[in-house]
């Protein structure tokens, strides 16, 4: 399994999703737990083969307990669809399960506090691949330190073979609405293209094995 457990959630013996998400529903570890309204821990397919992980909640997020239901969410919706991937057949999360104040970027050390949460979910997922949604989600996850313009539209190798491929944050799309060649927006229809041709092919490979 992808991912490292620590000896804290192993001693709990969490082997569903959902058992993870109540375990997760107590958690103090930083100070975003002080300003929630609703653990934001994540939804989707639990045996997804395409996982995406953003930076974390925002206000509808926070009052609703969903990931990605808000204006950036929608449109992540609609990002999918256009390459015929219904929303119910991945797993969306964020990598902190609190709303930062404000919007605003989770820090390190509240990333830190809230990673094992999102490796135990990665480890009982196991997706062929993750998409890492900005900045903060895939420099944590890949551990560079390049921006996103950088890293966007690449696969890149993970822990337990899974494959990891940053692409823009549906807020920055919002932020960002021309559809111009070369654009954020026109980069991401190219990337999401991408996502689905190499899951495809990950498949067929899988098969023939």
């Amino acid at each position: 399994m992808a991912g490292k457990v620590s000896k804290a959630v192993q001693k709990e013996a969490i082997v569903t999703l959902e058992g993870l998400a109540e375990q997760a529903q107590g958690c103090q570890r930083c100070g975003l737990a002080q300003g929630r309204t609703n653990l934001v821990f994540g939804e989707g397919d639990p045996r997804a083969e395409l996982m995406f992980v953003g930076e974390g909640p925002g206000e509808v997020e926070d009052q609703t307990g969903r990931p990605f239901v808000g204006p950036a969410g929608q449109l992540l919706t609609q990002i999918l669809a256009s390459v015929g991937i219904d929303r119910k057949e991945v797993y969306i999360t964020n990598v902190v399960k609190c709303r930062p104040p404000g919007n605003r970027v989770p820090t390190r050390q509240e990333m830190d506090s809230c990673w094992e949460w999102l490796a135990a979910q990665i480890a009982l997922i196991n997706p062929r691949i993750i998409v890492t949604l900005g900045n903060a989600a895939t420099q944590k996850l890949l551990g560079r330190p390049e921006g996103i313009g950088q890293l966007r539209g690449r696969f890149f190798r993970w822990k337990g073979g899974i494959e990891v491929f940053p692409m823009f944050h549906p807020s920055f799309l919002l932020r960002n609405p021309s559809r111009k060649k070369g654009s954020p927006k026109y980069l991401t229809w190219l990337d999401i293209k991408a996502v689905k041709d190499r899951l495809s092919l990950l498949r067929s490979q899988s098969q023939a094995s």
